[in-house]
């Protein structure tokens, strides 16, 4: 590849927008590589990239002043700016001595729960004056998207003052009926805590925090949530019962018990995700929904979380949604195959049964 220029990433974030894609890949030792529908598919008719290219790509979109700190730590995150419609979400880092990038499309427009094909319950969280609400599911699943439904939704219908705290920022939301203002770690605040904490003296109604990533951000988030925030966030979890474990496992095990307490009186919900391929292509996602209840309280609080999944599987009527259950109505209605569900299914048997 000649020197890359400004003119070569646009080009190639261009043909992600065009082929319907989510990610590129930059990587030293093969060509632009971008993932469609969730397959990773290499633009064969690009030149492979060198160990210089991909570090010429990466200064000339990160901020000059962020450069020293990504030599220090290896990896850094931004957003980039692309079109009027499109920015993306950058992750760059080392691999065996050359840099790598990964970049996620995040577009501009904001869609709602029907346009993302995410169940209606949602909105009733949205309307909610305080608590803790988690979207949770391995990386690419749609985690930010969702939050994003949600507090666009929050925004369209409620005066409220809503605060994100993200890393890098992704939506930008336009203020509608609320007052919004977005801060971004490394650029507005140090870090996810310290913003959090900020929050109480910022006359804030809504918060929503990019991601959960230690105990001292939990333990702030859960205290706004008990005393009049609605907080939302996400966190690398794969269900409801393993996001409460892996909750009270980041604590000191001398405050798990009060943590438990804190948590089964504070929690909204747990919303867990997964994009499926869609036969018809794109992707649709599998959900599984916890909401709190007496029941579900009860559970944390006696430290019986392996129990939940059987709560939510028998709560239907309650408005609960259980992972297999999604997944086998997307079966039925055609779209998506017996065999995608059933990689995906959290209990095989069961999901058999619901078909």
């Amino acid at each position: 590849m000649s020197t890359p220029t400004k003119e070569t990433i646009s080009g190639l974030l261009d043909t992600v927008v065009a082929e319907g894609g989510s990610d590129l890949h930059i990587s030293a030792g093969s060509p632009p590589i971008i993932r469609v529908s969730g397959a990773l598919v290499p633009l064969l008719q690009k030149d492979v990239l060198t160990p210089s290219d991909t570090e010429a790509i990466l200064k000339l979109m990160l901020p000059a002043e962020r450069w020293d700190g990504f030599l220090k730590e290896q990896s850094v995150d931004f957003s980039h700016e692309h079109t009027d419609k499109n920015r993306f979400r950058v992750n760059g880092f080392r691999s065996g001595n050359n840099i790598a990038i990964a970049m996620r499309l995040i577009p501009k427009e904001i869609r709602s729960f029907a346009a993302l094909n995410l169940p209606p319950v949602l909105e009733v969280f949205t309307q909610r004056q305080q608590g803790f609400f988690l979207v949770v599911g391995p990386v690419g699943q749609g985690k930010s998207t969702t939050l994003a439904a949600m507090i666009d939704r929050i925004n369209e219908t409620r005066a409220e003052h809503i605060v994100t705290i993200e890393d890098p920022i992704e939506y930008l939301f336009e203020q509608k009926k609320s007052l919004i203002h977005q801060r971004e770690v490394h650029i507005d605040t140090p870090d996810f805590h310290q913003a959090l904490n900020a929050a109480f003296r910022e006359d804030v109604d809504v918060i929503m925090v990019g991601e959960m990533r230690n105990y001292e951000t939990i333990s702030s988030a859960v205290t706004a949530a008990e005393t009049g925030h609605l907080v939302l966030s996400t966190l690398h979890t794969n269900n409801a019962a393993q996001t409460i474990d892996r909750i009270i496992d980041m604590f000191p095990s001398t405050q798990q018990d009060q943590v438990r307490v804190q948590l089964a009186g504070s929690l909204a919900g747990i919303f867990s995700q997964r994009l499926v391929p869609r036969i018809a292509g794109g992707l649709v996602p599998a959900y599984e929904l916890l909401i709190n209840n007496s029941a579900i309280s009860n559970l944390i609080r006696e430290a019986r979380t392996h129990e939940i999944g059987t709560v939510v599987q028998t709560s239907s009527q309650d408005g609960m949604i259980d992972m297999d259950r999604s997944l086998a109505e997307l079966v039925r209605r055609g779209e998506v195959t017996v065999e995608d569900a059933y990689e995906r299914a959290s209990d095989q048997k069961t999901f058999e049964r619901y078909l």
